[in-house]
């Protein structure tokens, strides 16, 4: 079962590429006494993830600023060191975080994993958006297998 708007964001340990090395990041700071809009994907480097999903929040980072959103969040069942490389190739910058759930827990713990074992990608996260406000999300926005609409910047922009 997955969390609904309403619901307060599961707390877990996230991994996040740093200055030495990787660094926990714990979901209950990053999201406290901020609006932050959280994007999740089924993998990095990945076509549509690459192409449309990660340019869109980075080319949208100052409009969603103007509406109010602190912080910008990618998250994906990678490794920091992939998601840290990922970040620069996407050039993502201080504009979008690109946070590891290494080990699915995160995922898990949302209700949005999904199987990936037939494209040889094992337990992934299913593709979606929300916007969360002190920890309690507002908005959640989870694609249809395959669609790319609800979760896009574009999307999350008409909500705020």
């Amino acid at each position: 079962m997955s969390v609904h708007a309403g619901d307060k964001v599961p707390s877990a340990t996230l991994m996040e590429m740093q200055e030495g090395g990787p660094k926990p990041v714990k979901t209950d700071d990053l999201f406290a006494g901020k609006k932050v809009v959280v994007f999740a994907l089924p993998g990095a480097f990945t076509p549509t993830c690459s192409a449309k999903h990660v340019p869109g929040f980075v080319q949208n980072f100052d409009a969603l600023k103007a509406k109010g959103i602190d912080e910008i969040a990618c998250v994906s069942v990678n490794d920091a060191f992939v998601m840290g490389a990922w970040g620069k190739d996407q050039k993502a910058g201080d504009k979008v975080r690109m946070l590891a759930d290494g080990n699915c827990d995160f995922t898990k713990a949302m209700g949005l994993e999904m199987d990936g074992s037939r494209f040889g990608m094992g337990k992934r996260s299913q593709r979606y958006a929300m916007i969360v406000d002190n920890g309690v999300i507002k908005e959640l926005n989870v694609e249809e297998p395959g669609a790319f609409e609800v979760s896009s910047a574009e999307h999350v922009l008409k909500q705020l």
